[in-house]
């Protein structure tokens, strides 16, 4: 008599034994790693630069939020008419690198703010983040006023 081939109980039977259907990844994902670290990058760009001193300056507006810190930084100012302050006193562009190197008592990592009014020359400004720079400081951050609503 005859023999039945092709029966199999599963039901469609085209499945091997013991392979399972979808296989272990081993991969971190490192998507929401990632868009931590970019909220976290904006938030520190947003709230870094927003000390301000003495001197009367015009500053432009920005939709920055303001920063709470609790030691008073080293600010060099610019005023409309180009005249430079370092802190609260006036000071001539040539005499500012030896006074920057003088207030170097923690070295040249503490951070420098500038804070320039509207109607400052572009150059005027350049010029004295260079003289920052070449005076050994490494931290240099401009400041602006937070946009009215």
């Amino acid at each position: 008599m005859g023999m039945s081939v092709g029966a199999s109980k599963g039901g469609g039977g085209r499945r091997r034994r013991g392979v399972p259907r979808y296989a272990a990844m081993a991969e971190i994902n490192m998507t929401p790693f990632i868009d931590v670290m970019l909220v976290l990058l904006i938030i520190f760009m947003v709230a870094a630069p927003l000390l301000a001193t003495g001197v009367p300056v015009d500053l432009p507006e920005t939709k920055a939020a303001a920063l709470n810190i609790d030691r008073k930084p080293l600010s060099i100012s610019i005023d409309e008419k180009g005249t430079i302050f370092l802190a609260d006193q006036a000071v001539e562009i040539e005499a500012l690198p030896a006074r920057l190197q003088s207030l170097a008592k923690d070295g040249f990592d503490q951070r420098i703010y500038v804070r320039a009014s509207k109607g400052t020359i572009y150059a005027r400004l350049a010029e004295v983040v260079s003289i920052i720079t070449n005076a050994g400081y490494k931290s240099v951050g401009l400041v602006n006023a937070q946009e009215k609503k």
